[in-house]
Parts: structure tokens; C-alpha cells; sequence
């Protein structure tokens, strides 16, 4: 669906920028990628592995398999008529086998780097689909984003961040993951489904039983129910994911990770969200905060009342009032539970 818009362009430039002494490994090709490729400017040819000698980057790519992949882009190129820049390309026409036996010792894996949520956010998606009220109105780029961040995050409820959730240390692994749960869906909704992404401060991990880190995201088994802040949401409709809305949150907003059931729910998960996740009034600041004034303000709003109603019998006709702004929308349904979000 983003084909023909000059995204993979785009990015491919970004990747360049982001890491401007990096080796770039552009693996092998499809048909539509090579007439990409065949089209695109390649900003530094120099970095490109497949122009260079295996010696220079072979401690962090294998040379057999970018000798493979090399190989198959030219087999494409040939096959569609196409130019594919192969004027860069180094010592192009060896035989793998030689290019292996030369390079091969230089090889070295690649150490695996475990993610560190205590020192940096990480990233965790929910496919959701909304009632229409709320679908339009957190959809809607004329109003606040942080309004309408609010109201999403109320709707799918403080405790109920997803526990079967791999969170990552990218935004964007977060939406490939509701991308793929969308893919693997049986039946289309009536309505697009809107994927959420919620952005966690970073958060010690090390008294989290089960916690897991992995290489690129972190999985949080059976973990009960686990204090955490969003400290970010973004969300965009599976249709349209080039269309993302982002609102930050500051400062950072309580939540959980929803427990598995509500029987696994701790003392304190029950004493700030109910049996479906939600805030109690307790936790929102509004259990009568003003218990202690209720005749004062009694008698304050009698007044206020008499005198407006005095007004209006010797005051000529209003004129019409002008319609209030949009509001957020009060949810129609909720999700049914701790951690299972529709």
C-alpha cells in the first residue's frame, strides 16, 4: 500500500544519515526492489558492501552470503534489462567458492547485545478496534494530540497495557508487531483496526521475576501486574500507517502491564485500577475532594441560581449560544478485561 510513494527512497537516505560510517549490506533483491534499486542514487557507493573487498567489512558481514546476494541482484539485473549501478560493483564475476576461501577467516560474529530497559524506553504495541466515536475522534489531526491521547489511553484503560507483548527498543518493532497480528487476522473488522504503541520510561527490570531480555526487545513472562509510566503513545489505522499521531506525556503517566487474570492481580494493582483495569475513582483524585464544604457550597449554588433566575425574567431574549468545541467522547465499550484488549 506505500508503494509508488518514494518511502523505501526516503528511508534508505534516513539509514545513511543516521549512521554515516557504517557498512550498509543491501542483501538481495525481488523484482520491485530491483527496479528500486535501479532508479536510486546510492549517496555513498564507498559503504556499500557489495563494492567493496570482502577484507574491509568481513568482520561484520559473511562474506559468503553477501557474495550470494551479490550474485542473485546481478542474475535480476540481467534478467530485467536493468542497469543496477553495476559500474561499483568490485571484481564483479568471481566465483563464491574463491571469494569464501579468501575472506572467511576474517569473519567475526557478531556479539549479541542484550536490550537495557533501565536505560532506555522501550516500545510495546496493542491492536485495537475502536468504538466510532473514539475511532474519530483520536483520529482527528484538527484536535489536540495530547487530548486525544488522553482519551485513548482512557479508553483502553491505565492497567491494561498488554502482557503478552515482546517490548522493543524501537517504535517502529512495536507497530511490525501489530502489523503482523493484523496480518494474521481471520476476519477484517467493520471498521480499521487502529494500531497503539506505548513508550515506556526506562524501568529496573532486575526485581521483575521472569523478566527476559533479548537481543532487540524485552518479554515480560507472567509478570503479574507491573507498575510502569508511559512516558509516550503513538497510534495510526492499519490502512493508513504512513498517517501516525504522537502525543507525549509530561510528566509520565502511571500505568501497568495488565496481569494475566484478575486473579493474578497484586495488592496494589487492585487498590488503583478495579476488575477491568480501569482507575478507581481513588486513583483519578476526585473521591470527594470537597466532603468537608458540601453545605457551603450548597447554599453557594442556591444563590447562584435565585440571582440567574431573577436575571432572566428582566433581560431580553439570548441570542442562540455558539455550539461548544468537540470533546472527547465517552467510550460506548470497554475491553473485557485485564490484558485482553479487542
Amino acid at each position: 500500500m506505500a508503494r509508488r510513494r518514494r518511502l523505501a527512497g526516503v528511508l534508505m537516505d534516513a539509514l545513511y544519515a543516521a549512521y554515516p560510517t557504517a557498512w550498509i549490506s543491501h542483501g538481495w533483491r525481488t523484482k520491485s526492489g530491483s527496479y528500486w534499486w535501479n532508479g536510486y542514487q546510492d549517496p555513498a557507493p564507498e559503504r556499500n558492501v557489495h563494492n567493496r573487498p570482502p577484507a574491509e567489512w568481513a568482520a561484520y558481514f559473511d562474506a559468503v552470503d553477501v557474495a550470494s546476494d551479490r550474485a542473485h541482484n546481478a542474475h535480476q539485473n540481467d534478467y530485467y534489462g536493468l542497469y543496477g549501478h553495476r559500474d561499483a560493483l568490485y571484481r564483479y564475476g568471481e566465483r563464491l567458492e574463491a571469494e569464501a576461501a579468501l575472506h572467511a577467516a576474517s569473519f567475526r560474529p557478531a556479539a549479541p547485545v542484550r536490550v537495557d530497559p533501565a536505560a532506555q524506553p522501550v516500545h510495546g504495541a496493542a491492536r485495537l478496534v475502536l468504538p466510532a466515536a473514539v475511532h474519530d475522534y483520536v483520529h482527528d489531526r484538527t484536535q489536540d494530540s495530547g487530548a486525544r491521547a488522553a482519551a485513548l489511553l482512557e479508553h483502553v484503560g491505565h492497567g491494561n497495557l498488554p502482557h503478552d507483548a515482546y517490548w522493543n527498543s524501537t517504535r517502529q518493532a512495536a507497530f511490525a508487531d501489530a502489523h503482523h497480528e493484523e496480518l494474521t487476522n481471520p476476519s477484517p473488522p467493520v471498521r480499521p483496526a487502529t494500531h497503539v504503541a506505548f513508550t515506556l520510561s526506562p524501568l529496573d527490570i532486575a526485581a521483575v521475576p521472569g523478566a527476559q531480555a533479548l537481543a532487540t526487545s524485552v518479554n515480560f513472562k507472567d509478570p503479574g501486574d507491573l507498575a510502569v509510566d508511559v512516558a509516550e503513545l503513538s497510534w495510526r489505522q492499519a490502512d493508513r500507517p504512513y498517517l501516525t499521531h504522537t502525543a507525549a506525556f509530561t510528566p509520565a503517566v502511571e500505568a501497568a502491564i495488565a496481569p494475566v487474570s484478575a486473579r493474578d492481580a497484586g495488592r496494589s494493582y487492585r487498590s488503583r485500577y478495579d476488575e477491568e483495569g480501569f482507575l478507581r475513582p481513588a486513583s483519578r483524585g476526585i473521591a470527594q475532594p470537597f466532603s468537608d464544604r458540601t453545605a457551603q457550597i450548597q447554599a453557594m449554588a442556591e444563590r447562584l441560581l435565585g440571582g440567574g433566575a431573577s436575571r432572566a425574567r428582566s433581560s431580553p431574549a439570548a441570542t442562540p449560544a455558539q455550539p461548544a468545541a468537540p470533546q472527547p467522547p465517552t467510550p460506548q465499550q470497554r475491553p473485557p478485561g485485564p490484558g485482553r484488549l479487542a
